[in-house]
């Protein structure tokens, strides 16, 4: 699968790489959840986008949605645990991500899913990732972003303003504590010009 991608200027379409994950700012929500930012993290993002929106075996999904089944708004592909990621880079920054947030976390991240938003149609709605132990237990979701930016909201199930973030084109969006339990987030669908997208969801074991 192709896609048209006008790459940042900032970023480039060098060999992808990491930076460091010492300048992450994190932002205390309240009630045990928290966001950490870090933008720009992979450098080379724009080539990698290229790379994983031809080669990766990108998927549709339906889904039953009250007494109808309707097409899911994104492509997808999962990658459990085990299974050999579509580019070295996404090894080497689960490996980085599980180093730095394992002492918190208490365990390694093991999974990957992959969602490619192709324009500003392709959504995902407001929910948690509480299937398993995100229901629960405190877990974290990294989430790095490439291609053009997308708005990432972020809402508390009791109500209350929301948050808003825009990342793409390299960065880094870590939920951790209760944020599954007592936030929601959303990529909402926009009617403005944006270009594709896609992002990497690093979970631990029992996350979904």
């Amino acid at each position: 699968m192709t896609a048209w991608l006008q790459g940042s200027l900032l970023d480039g379409f060098g060999e992808a790489a990491l930076g460091s994950l010492a300048s992450t700012r994190r932002t205390d929500l309240g009630d045990g959840a928290w966001v950490d930012l870090r933008p720009g993290w992979l450098t080379g993002a724009d080539a990698l986008f290229e790379r994983l929106a031809g080669e990766v075996p990108w998927h549709a999904e339906r889904r039953p949605m009250y007494d109808r089944v309707v097409d899911v708004p994104r492509l997808l592909c999962f990658y459990p645990e085990q299974a050999e990621l579509p580019d070295p880079i996404l090894t080497e920054a689960r490996a980085a991500l599980s180093a730095h947030y394992g002492p918190e976390l208490g365990e390694p991240f093991r999974t990957a899913g992959l969602c490619f938003y192709r324009d500003g149609r392709d959504s995902v709605a407001w929910h948690g990732d509480t299937i398993g132990r995100g229901a629960t237990h405190d877990t974290m979701v990294a989430i790095v972003s490439l291609g053009a930016p997308r708005a990432l909201l972020l809402r508390p199930r009791r109500g209350g303003a929301s948050i808003r973030y825009e990342i793409g084109h390299g960065d880094l969006l870590v939920m951790g504590g209760s944020c599954q339990r007592t936030w929601e987030h959303a990529v909402p669908k926009t009617r403005k010009p944006v270009g594709p997208r896609i992002s990497i969801q690093f979970r631990p074991r029992g996350v979904r």
